[in-house]
């Protein structure tokens, strides 16, 4: 799997919205080896979404398109300064990955020492994981440029996951969470209260607002 994330400043929301409910209507059906997209608006205004693809190669190819520029040149409008766009060539996926039934999705940001590590950590935890925070559908963890990562955490709410946040944590995992921690450096929070979450092949969600 690949993902590109795609993070700016949104000046006119709404129309953002639309412009990204017109890509999954009209250029989805002919973007190759798209996975789907998990997107929003978080509190500060701040537009960010993470588009999975089968590789790197169908990112390019979508990219490539025409109407894929078209589209692009009037969605950036809506847009107050540049839009950074983030290569993630290494994703794992951890308890199924990213979850279309998911409430509330939060994200961080951030750069770390070992990349390959953190990948190993999440494999190692994610079955108990699942016993220790039920509220938690999956996850995705991408790393590019090196020491730089995004980690997305879908949870069946927002109350379900601020209830559980200050969970005691067993012997056997607390070594492997401090150790994550750490790894993770200063983490950037991104909550998407409102996430617009697609698949590919999946009928698209209707219109509505962040």
């Amino acid at each position: 799997m690949f993902i590109q994330v795609i993070q700016g400043k949104a000046s006119d929301p709404n129309r953002l919205r639309q412009c990204m409910d017109r890509w999954t209507e009209e250029l989805q059906p002919g973007a190759t080896g798209y996975l789907g997209t998990t997107g929003g608006l978080c509190d500060d205004g701040t537009f960010i979404a993470l588009a999975r693809f089968e590789s790197e190669d169908a990112a390019r190819r979508n990219s490539a398109r025409p109407e894929q520029g078209a589209w692009w040149a009037e969605t950036e409008k809506c847009f107050d300064g540049p839009v950074t766009f983030m290569d993630c060539p290494e994703v794992t996926q951890w308890m199924g990955g990213g979850s279309d039934e998911a409430g509330f999705v939060q994200i961080m940001e951030g750069h770390t020492r070992d990349a390959g590590r953190m990948h190993e950590l999440l494999t190692q935890s994610v079955d108990r994981m699942h016993e220790l925070r039920p509220e938690i559908l999956g996850g995705t963890l991408a790393t590019f440029g090196g020491d730089g990562y995004v980690e997305a955490v879908y949870f069946t709410s927002e109350a379900e996951a601020r209830s559980h946040e200050k969970v005691d944590v067993p012997d056997d995992l607390r070594s492997l969470f401090e150790e994550e921690s750490k790894l993770m450096g200063e983490v950037e929070y991104f909550d998407l209260h409102k996430p617009v979450l697609v698949s590919a092949g999946k009928q698209p969600p209707k219109s509505g607002t962040w």
